[in-house]
């Protein structure tokens, strides 16, 4: 219930952004239309979001032939964390990195790239399948999944708002028309807002998913010395992708290249090491 309340209250503040952009730009008429548009949004992003996210980075399913070690360890750590096995996927590049995604536990899915099966452990790797099943224990997969994708949308209107409103479509002397400043203004405080959005909600979220992701595979250590691999390899490999997925991934997948950065979605890597190395010493 918390989750779907999460996931409400989330399509509500991002449907508000989407009808002050409707109606910055085309007045009473762009404020229908945004009104129609954000009711297809919201429908679509609550049932089809996991597989927009998984389409945009060509994942593709892993059968257990392809990964037997990958499956046998999630099948242990699903079984650990009491909760239905999820699909597997892998992403076709090289940036180290993996989330979660899907409406429910029961139609969950962990992704991988090609990247982090070569830079970790064995262990390491399943602390990180241990915090990605944590995000689907906790029901965190809506709600990250949903921001992301409604991100995503938002970030695309309002940089159509930024060329309709430069080239003057939307006449502000027409009655109830749009007001090409207002829609300007709007363009570059939408994705800002929207932004801010998914740092309320992500950042709580992740600490909790390693607390839980650690005790799942009983070694904390293990997902720090993950953690701390990733920043670096990150860093070193940006991801390729959309910037407003961020919040979905166990580390900031696009480190040093965004201007929102001041607003990362994810907590600091040395505070999430410092919180596990404590656990591993309070065992």
């Amino acid at each position: 219930m918390s989750s779907q309340l999460k996931t409400g209250l989330l399509l509500g503040l991002l449907t508000a952004i989407v009808l002050l952009i409707g109606q910055a730009i085309g007045g009473r008429g762009g404020l229908m239309l945004a009104f129609l548009f954000a009711i297809v949004m919201n429908v679509g992003s609550y049932w089809f979001s996991d597989k927009i996210v998984l389409s945009m980075y060509r994942a593709r399913e892993l059968a257990p032939e392809d990964a037997p070690m990958l499956h046998a360890m999630v099948d242990e750590l699903a079984a650990e964390a009491r909760i239905p096995k999820p699909k597997l996927y892998v992403v076709p590049q090289e940036s180290p990195n993996a989330f979660a995604t899907g409406r429910n536990p029961e139609n969950a899915a962990v992704a991988v790239t090609e990247g982090i099966m070569r830079l970790l452990s064995p262990e390491e790797l399943r602390g990180v399948i241990a915090h990605e099943l944590a995000h689907v224990r906790n029901r965190d997969i809506l709600v990250q999944t949903v921001a992301a994708v409604l991100a995503g949308v938002i970030v695309m209107l309002a940089n159509w708002v930024k060329w309709t409103a430069i080239f003057g479509f939307g006449r502000s002397d027409e009655e109830g028309g749009g007001n090409p400043l207002a829609a300007l203004a709007m363009a570059i405080v939408a994705p800002i807002a929207a932004t801010i959005i998914q740092f309320a909600i992500s950042r709580s979220r992740e600490y909790l998913a390693d607390e839980t992701g650690a005790r799942i595979s009983r070694s904390p250590l293990s997902l720090a010395g993950a953690l701390e691999k990733l920043s670096r390899g990150s860093e070193r490999v940006p991801l390729h992708g959309n910037q407003a997925t961020e919040n979905m991934f166990i580390v900031n997948p696009f480190s040093g290249r965004s201007m929102m950065s001041l607003f990362s979605t994810h907590p600091p890597i040395e505070e999430r090491v410092a919180r596990l190395r404590q656990m591993a010493g309070a065992r």
